[in-house]
């Protein structure tokens, strides 16, 4: 058995029913339309066919008829307008969108995004007060200010007018602002989960009187990288903002395109991976504005430079998550094993504010626990920053059971931010410890996997995935699709410069799949090669040297049964023993020198000294076994107490091994025959018998041991002579026989059986041995 990283979700139905349809689509990808709420034909055709015509009128947004005449009237009056928008990706972008929408229109204006580190998120009076005194009379902020119920009564007192636009949840307080363009507050729009720049892109719609296509390029960074539900209209943006983005013309994109060493067919996981983390870098940093000049300038040579600089920013970004992460598992690691045993909180002062979510993320990955990260200032007293949580555990609402530790506190089930006194840390590990510990259990604390279909290794051909490929972009609300397949491998081996990696050979009814598992090499020892293997992963194609196949990228895998790791004759199977193995024994029936090649670590016992209660109390999981025992019954003696995991035979048998001694009953009858006929033997004579018959000297001597306790033969001083009348019997009476035929029975099931063979016998002992649970039948 080897237990699966993550937890399995298998999601689907198969006998689900499906809608009735005419678009020659497999029943694969049917199911995977079904998954994501597509119900009939025409949702079908609309989500595998995206057209800008599924997008809805942006004049369906409250207040956006009044926002729009308003800026209207102070480019006629040529009054200053300000973008305020946020350090995020998706901030910059959507300023972007509404810096280049109001250029076009002729507006006298300019764009502010404050710093994380000396204002935070969001409007603050301070950034309003400056640009009151700049001049500008109409702020619009972009991804940011519903919940800026204080900065726009001081907007009003400035007198500023304030047009609102955002996304994100609204409060219990709306600002009283001049407009507010939000999908969450207008009731006749049909859906409400734009990104920041997609609400900006419709505000820029609605200004402008037309689609601006031109946009496209920048609405995509955003709706990909804020993780919104690749749904509905964010799906058609995504879709058609990655075809503008491939073949963009805007010199700050190019040069990011290059920097990210993207040269073809711009993808979502472009995005995600390496064009938004890069944008992103500069507001973790410093000042976020530099990213806004990259996406605006017309200037390719400026583009390069500020690209570079970002690549920079980026490359230091990386390098100081690498080291906050690295000392905050080594506190994790070196603090008592309760302290941080179900929710993971940790704190030093000079931690990097801007990175403290990444590095809670990378924590959670390792660990499969909630993070809490926090940086700490002792001239404030204060901490600072954020978490990052499991499936199975909502951290903002645990964390408002303990709103009191909390200065400031923010966020939803999977992450939240948070500033708290100092000396508040230990308690708010204490109790959220505690709340973990009375909610979840081991299962919990699994990383979940959610897999959409098992397949037939023979269904999986270019074409499935090719279709399957229709379903793009993926992201939020429309996963990756994640596929389970179970056979038995042809072939598994390590690759990678350093064997870090395994690939797979799949094969069914000669149908070959490859697998690739990155990061997964050190599972190559803890799998049989005659196991059946579980594995789940993407479903991608496999080009190179001109040949083209479909390939698995695993993402886990399994072995859901036993498995017999057959070590029997090597010199080496120390060697080949994983090395960090959870719960192994090693199991001896003589004095064995094979204990001394046991690596650290494992229990060791021979057999006659083990007391049998200890399996029992400590659930041994891998069994090894060091040499043959003097009984079947010893074998199912341990099996009895233990269902182990793993079984691991790495024994020898020696060059007289009983199938070599035991003699046939012809070969019985010409040694009788030829001790009566010389009348008399000496021990001396044995080995030249031996030599003469090309026996072993031991098989000699056992035939005279087994007619001595017959009564055959007696053997005074070394003499041996035959009896007079001796009676008659059987070969199998003699106690000598009847033990070389039982150590033969146990060479044969445990050593010179076939694989296949010794795991069905080992199989039989422990489903005979582990009870079967009580039938219960309703009513009886």
């Amino acid at each position: 058995m080897l237990q699966s990283q993550a937890k399995w979700n298998f999601t689907y139905d198969q006998h689900q029913i499906g809608f009735e349809h005419n678009l020659n689509i497999s029943p694969w990808t049917e199911q995977l339309l079904r998954q994501r709420n597509v119900k009939t034909e025409a949702e079908a055709d609309a989500f595998l066919h995206p057209q800008l015509s599924q997008l809805h009128d942006p004049g369906l947004l409250h207040d956006i008829d009044l926002a729009v005449e308003r800026v209207k009237q102070a480019i006629e009056n040529e009054e200053k307008i300000l973008v305020f928008g946020d350090y995020d990706a998706d901030g910059v972008s959507s300023t972007s969108v509404m810096m280049e929408a109001l250029r076009e229109l002729g507006a006298s204006c300019d764009f502010y995004i404050p710093n994380r580190f000396t204002e935070g998120y969001g409007p603050n009076e301070k950034a309003f007060q400056e640009a009151k005194e700049n001049g500008f009379s109409l702020i619009i902020t972009v991804d940011t200010g519903i919940a800026a119920v204080y900065e726009a009564e001081v907007a009003k007192q400035l007198g500023l007018d304030l047009i609102i636009t955002d996304h994100h949840e609204v409060q219990e307080e709306l600002p009283d602002a001049y407009a507010i363009v939000h999908p969450k507050c207008s009731e006749n729009y049909p859906f409400h989960e734009l990104a920041g720049v997609g609400v900006a892109f419709k505000f820029a719609e609605h200004l402008l009187g037309y689609f601006p296509k031109q946009l496209l390029d920048l609405v995509v960074i955003g709706t990909i990288a804020d993780l919104v539900p690749l749904v509905d209209e964010n799906r058609v943006l995504a879709y058609y903002g990655l075809q503008a983005i491939s073949r963009t013309k805007r010199p700050g994109l190019i040069a990011l395109k290059d920097i990210c060493k993207i040269d073809s067919v711009v993808n979502e996981e472009d995005i995600g991976f390496l064009i938004g983390p890069r944008i992103n870098a500069v507001g973790r940093l410093q000042d976020a504005s530099m990213a806004v000049d990259l996406l605006l300038t017309d200037d390719l040579e400026q583009a390069r430079e500020l690209s570079d600089f970002i690549q920079q920013l980026n490359q230091e970004r990386q390098k100081i998550v690498s080291d906050i992460a690295k000392e905050a598992q080594a506190m994790v690691e070196n603090e008592s094993p309760g302290d941080n045993s179900h929710v993971i909180v940790v704190a030093k002062e000079g931690w990097n504010e801007g990175v403290l979510g990444i590095v809670a993320s990378k924590l959670v990955r390792q660990y499969d626990r909630p993070a809490v990260v926090l940086s700490i200032n002792s001239s404030t007293g204060k901490a600072k920053g954020s978490a990052r949580s499991i499936d199975a555990f909502d951290l903002f609402s645990s964390c408002m059971t303990v709103r009191n530790l909390f200065n400031h506190f923010g966020g939803h089930a999977q992450a939240a931010g948070m500033t708290l006194d100092i000396e508040q840390i230990a308690p708010l590990r204490g109790a959220l410890n505690k709340i973990a510990k009375e909610q979840l259990t081991d299962e919990d604390f699994k990383q979940v996997i959610r897999i959409e279909a098992s397949l037939p290794i023979e269904s999986i051909q270019i074409d499935l995935i090719k279709e399957i490929s229709a379903l793009a972009p993926f992201g939020m609300g429309n996963p990756k699709p994640l596929f389970h397949v179970q056979t038995k491998p042809r072939e598994i081996k390590q690759i990678g410069s350093t064997s870090n990696h395994l690939k797979f050979t799949f094969e069914q009814d000669s149908h070959i799949l490859d697998g690739v598992g990155f990061g997964m090499g050190n599972l190559f020892s803890r799998i049989s090669p005659q196991a059946v293997v579980e594995a789940v992963g993407e479903l991608s194609i496999n080009e190179w040297n001109g040949s083209v196949k479909p390939q698995l990228m695993l993402k886990d895998i399994a072995v859901k049964e036993w498995q017999l790791f057959d070590y029997r004759g090597s010199n080496h199977w120390y060697k080949q023993l994983d090395k960090e193995l959870e719960d192994p024994i090693a199991i001896s029936f003589t004095d064995n020198t094979n204990i001394a090649k046991l690596p650290n670590g494992f229990d060791h016992f021979t057999f006659s000294d083990l007391p049998l209660a200890i399996l029992e109390q400590k659930p041994y999981r891998h069994v090894v076994l060091l040499d043959l025992p003097r009984r079947l019954k010893d074998i199912e003696s341990i099996l009895e107490k233990l269902n182990p995991d793993v079984i691991y035979t790495c024994y020898r048998n020696g060059p007289n091994s009983t199938i070599s001694i035991l003699p046939t009953r012809e070969e019985f009858k010409w040694l009788y025959a030829f001790v009566l006929k010389r009348k008399e033997l000496r021990d001396s004579d044995i080995p030249k018998i031996a030599t003469h018959k090309g026996w072993k000297v031991e098989k000699v001597q056992f035939m005279i041991q087994v007619f001595l306790e017959l009564d055959f033969i007696k053997v005074v001083e070394k003499l041996i002579t035959p009896c007079d009348s001796p009676l008659k019997k059987d070969l199998t009476e003699a106690p000598s026989y009847q033990a070389m035929k039982a150590q033969l029975e146990i060479e044969s099931v445990l050593y010179y059986s076939s694989y296949a063979e010794l795991k069905e016998w080992l199989e039989n002992q422990i489903n005979r041995l582990v009870p079967l649970k009580e039938e219960v039948t309703n009513g009886l």
